[in-house]
């Protein structure tokens, strides 16, 4: 069994946080050694925590339109990695919208399989929780309109919830600007 299968194993039967998830824990990620894009969101919503499937809802449908690859080619687990801040579904909040990812979820889980995907070579950070975890703390709408600042590495998006569309509605420079530019480069990320 290699590394990542192990780390894999581990997470599945992972319930450090159980007592506080409103469903039974089913952590939901794809990983591969040979995966060259991770893409980093929040958590799983009720929808994907029921298929079992990372970005199974609306937001996913968004998200694939963002990066230009269809349902075959974006859960091609040889060359893209799903891996959320939290593997389990974490509950909504009492005013709407899903609640954070567990803290605990992150620190145990990201590091150790990262180390294990050596041909990663853009990390797609959605949301503040997956940047300013991995950036450290700052503003979104900035470090998206800054995209190419923190680039080869990593490429910082706004969650594509339906709240986004409102969002990208104000900000014409998201879909002239960051958009044409996430595709080219994740195309190049994965090209053959």
């Amino acid at each position: 069994m290699s590394t990542i299968d192990i780390i894999a194993e581990q997470a599945r039967a992972c319930t450090l946080c159980a007592s506080h998830l409103p469903l039974a824990p089913r952590p939901i990620f794809r990983v591969s050694p040979t995966a060259r894009l991770l893409i980093v969101g929040q958590a799983p919503g009720t929808l994907v925590h029921n298929s079992g499937t990372p970005w199974t809802d609306a937001s996913g449908d968004r998200l694939r339109e963002w990066l230009s690859l269809d349902f075959e080619r974006f859960y091609d687990s040889s060359k893209i990695a799903i891996l959320p801040m939290g593997l389990c579904y974490p509950g909504r909040l009492p005013r709407g919208g899903d609640m954070p990812p567990r803290p605990e979820c992150a620190p145990l889980w990201q590091a150790r399989f990262r180390e294990a995907m050596p041909a990663i070579t853009l990390t797609l950070l959605i949301g503040s929780y997956a940047q300013n975890y991995h950036l450290g703390k700052g503003h979104l709408e900035e470090r998206v309109q800054n995209f190419d600042r923190f680039l080869p590495g990593y490429f910082p998006l706004p969650h594509p919830s339906w709240r986004t569309l409102g969002w990208a509605a104000k900000r014409p420079w998201f879909a002239m600007k960051i958009i044409p530019a996430l595709r080219a480069i994740v195309a190049a990320t994965l090209k053959d």
